[in-house]
């Protein structure tokens, strides 16, 4: 069924804990993706199978699987917490397939010994967010793990509130967090930080192995990739929360979702976290917040390489976020070609919005059509300050080559007509916990094609009600 070959296994044991998952009883599927099975060379015949409900619900073990529970620290809101680890998730192995190397991971298969004073389990409701979101994050180009499956059951799990188990199933090319060498470097196990360093290098970075500045390489990769990352989350309104070191992958990859939102009004200093009360990971703290998560990952790898070396890379992270996050937000904007304005003509756009509050994603996709232009006005307190930012950007639009229809066609295909806001999550969510998981699979079916108009589905574009605006979104699972 699955071909494993579990290469972060074959590190020594003090990398992990071996056990086998604590699974959920009666599992039934609540939902599959589709399009993340194919990339493990699973069809629908699969999942027909007991044999992978069984597995993927944590209560049998696939052949060649070796599950795992990861050791890590991590820097949380800030403070150094030396102890955590995965502690409701497992490692089942990596598989092999002919579109590449997925770790498989499931997430609430039970307590570990890195599981502190929590149950292992996680909850319907936020496996169902982690699972909606990564597939949105996918669709629109932004790297991030994937979603291949949950599994439900009606084990009660206490939070809040009395809520029912989950098991999602992640995939990813990596769980490899920043808070791994921190750990390492922490506990002054440095022979062990350069094992997993060289590690790390050879199997996604092996450009550089062998090479004498090769952990200068590594860190100069994590740096650019990690500002990119953060360049998209910005162009496309998301926020993701909790941006601690241990949640904060080597690869760029968006990574443990938890009270993350998209932006409704546009609202530069929008916190998604209720619990984020100083406001740390306020959407637009998240540039500075990643330059300082990468600075804790270069101290974990100061034993490696020079301070000299250290600060150079870091000093790169700025000019790259700029320039990606510029190139994608000309792009929503409709320019092809670089211009000397364009910066300040976004800025002043940016400062309108703001000022309006008006729907992030439904204001730039009204952007791409001339005739949904007079309606767009109305949404605009100073609308004089409107007419005249228009002018200046129908004058700069002219100066690309193609007609107004071209430009229409190419910004709706970088502009997204749907996006997963709060109160639809919330509402598959509350259909699930009454055992109806349709709402799950049409929206993921809505999310999955972000861009294109679809009639039938003109809801699930609308700016959210005003219930909607004040659901509070918290780190439990």
């Amino acid at each position: 069924m699955l071909h494993f070959d579990n290469r972060f296994a074959r590190l020594p044991g003090h990398f992990y804990t071996r056990q086998p998952p604590q699974g959920i009883p009666d599992p039934h599927w609540v939902s599959v993706n589709r399009d993340a099975a194919a990339l493990l060379d699973l069809d629908a015949a699969d999942f027909d199978s007991p044999a992978l409900l069984a597995a993927l619900s944590g209560n049998t073990v696939l052949p060649g699987s070796e599950p795992l529970a990861m050791i890590y620290s991590g820097h949380q809101f800030g403070h150094y917490n030396p102890q955590l680890g995965d502690g409701r998730g497992l490692l089942i192995g990596e598989v092999n397939g002919t579109h590449g190397r997925f770790d498989l991971h499931l997430k609430g298969a039970g307590m570990t010994p890195y599981s502190r004073q929590g149950d292992g389990r996680a909850v319907l409701r936020s496996s169902i967010r982690e699972y909606l979101a990564s597939e949105a994050l996918h669709a629109l180009g932004i790297p991030t793990t994937r979603a291949l499956a949950i599994t439900g059951s009606h084990l009660p799990v206490y939070r809040e509130e009395v809520e029912t188990a989950a098991i999602v199933t992640r995939l990813a090319r990596t769980h490899i967090r920043f808070g791994h060498f921190e750990f390492f470097f922490y506990t002054k196990q440095h022979d062990a930080l350069k094992q997993l360093a060289d590690h790390a290098i050879a199997l996604y970075f092996p450009e550089f192995a062998g090479q004498p500045d090769q952990y200068a390489l590594f860190l100069q990769q994590v740096t650019h990739r990690t500002a990119s990352l953060i360049a998209h989350w910005q162009a496309y309104g998301f926020a993701h929360g909790v941006l601690n070191t241990d949640n904060m992958s080597i690869l760029g990859e968006t990574f443990d979702f938890g009270p993350y939102g998209f932006l409704d009004d546009y609202e530069p200093g929008f916190i998604c976290n209720h619990s984020d009360h100083a406001g740390r990971y306020a959407f637009d703290q998240q540039p500075g917040i990643g330059l300082w998560n990468l600075n804790a990952f270069a101290h974990a790898l100061s034993p490696l390489i020079a301070i000299e070396d250290l600060k150079r890379i870091l000093g790169e992270y700025q000019a790259v976020l700029t320039q990606r996050y510029a190139t994608l937000m000309r792009a929503r904007l409709g320019f092809q070609q670089e211009d000397a304005g364009d910066q300040q003509l976004l800025a002043d756009w940016l400062d309108l919005m703001a000022e309006s509050k008006v729907d992030y994603t439904q204001c730039f996709r009204s952007l791409c059509d001339d005739n949904q232009h007079a309606s767009l006005r109305n949404d605009f307190v100073q609308r004089e300050a409107f007419d005249h930012w228009l002018t200046r950007y129908r004058a700069r639009r002219e100066q690309e080559a193609g007609s107004v229809d071209e430009h229409r066609m190419a910004m709706q295909r970088t502009n997204p007509q749907y996006i997963l806001r709060n109160y639809l999550a919330q509402q598959a969510i509350e259909k699930a916990g009454h055992g109806d998981f349709s709402e799950v699979d049409r929206l993921l079916a809505v999310l999955k094609n972000p861009f294109d108009e679809r009639p039938g589905f003109e809801a699930y574009a609308e700016p959210p009600p005003s219930w909607g605006k004040e659901l509070q979104i918290s780190c439990s699972s």
